[in-house]
């Protein structure tokens, strides 16, 4: 876990400009908070120094822990959870989902994502201070989010920060990851229809996925891809083989004809694309 507890060292990062502005929307329904701080403004002529510690974050979770497959065109709305802890209690929550290196540098931030409001936090009394059962919602627009090669596939790190009543920012950017991957999609096609039994099936098809620079779906190359019967009247489904994706991302093979039934294409998924499965096409076979 790295925690850090200063602003000055986030200056460079526009991801966490939200959490500098003491002005932002409080995500911990606290009552009296805003009221709370600008007493202590007055009265001390400046906000003091928390004296005693910093907010801590477990429990994060980010789309129950599944992986976010995004297509190029339409919104996910993604949640998120976790629980803050503080000695003192807390003004406001934020989260955020990054990607790359140093957080501190927007050099080497790849993307963000925030979210669409402040956590909706809960909070109950502990022994020791305060605790916060949070949740959140990410709604990612592909098309928005992603325009521009703004952030790849692979593993997003979700950021959490908070503000407590003294307004001392407490920052953790790496609490729990999650995978966002492009969509793929498949498609089949058995031909003749109908066969006699024992002569040859030609099943085609293709395997596509998003391309978010783009905005389009572009073929998947070089892909393992498994061809499946269903018998007639059957809920089970067999592999009779695997074959692999051309450059453009086709799919031509060969069967023989031996029961009316059905043919598809099943995609496993790679670390940066998403699982697909083709719809059935059903053969008749005399």
């Amino acid at each position: 876990m790295r925690m850090r507890t200063t602003a000055t060292v986030l200056s460079g990062a526009l991801v966490l400009s939200a959490l500098l502005l003491p002005g932002a929307a409080q995500g911990v329904e606290r009552p009296g908070v805003a009221t709370d701080l600008r007493a202590l403004a007055s009265q001390s002529g400046g906000l003091p120094k928390d004296p005693i510690g910093d907010t801590t974050f477990t429990k994060g979770v980010v789309n129950k822990g599944k992986d976010i497959v995004l297509g190029v065109t339409g919104k996910k709305a993604v949640p998120v959870t976790f629980t803050a802890f503080d000695e003192e209690g807390l003004a406001l929550t934020q989260a955020f989902l990054w990607q790359g290196t140093d957080i501190s540098s927007t050099d080497t931030i790849t993307g963000a994502l925030g979210t669409d409001a402040d956590p909706a936090c809960t909070e109950t009394t502990v022994q020791g201070g305060y605790s916060y059962s949070c949740q959140a919602v990410f709604t990612i627009d592909p098309a928005v989010d992603f325009k521009g090669g703004n952030g790849t596939p692979g593993a997003w790190k979700l950021l959490l920060g908070a503000w407590d009543l003294y307004l001392n920012i407490s920052i953790d950017d790496d609490v729990a990851r999650a995978n966002i991957k492009r969509a793929a999609k498949l498609t089949v096609n058995a031909t003749p229809e109908p066969v006699k039994k024992g002569k040859t099936i030609t099943v085609t098809g293709k395997l596509t996925r998003a391309d978010w620079s783009t905005g389009k779906t572009t073929g998947y190359a070089t892909q393992p891809v498994k061809l499946q019967f269903r018998k007639k009247g059957s809920s089970t489904w067999s592999t009779l083989k695997t074959v692999k994706t051309s450059r453009t991302g086709a799919l031509s093979t060969t069967t023989k004809a031996g029961s009316d039934g059905d043919y598809r294409f099943v995609f496993a998924g790679t670390a940066t694309t998403g699982a697909a499965t083709s719809p059935g096409d059903f053969i008749d076979v005399k």
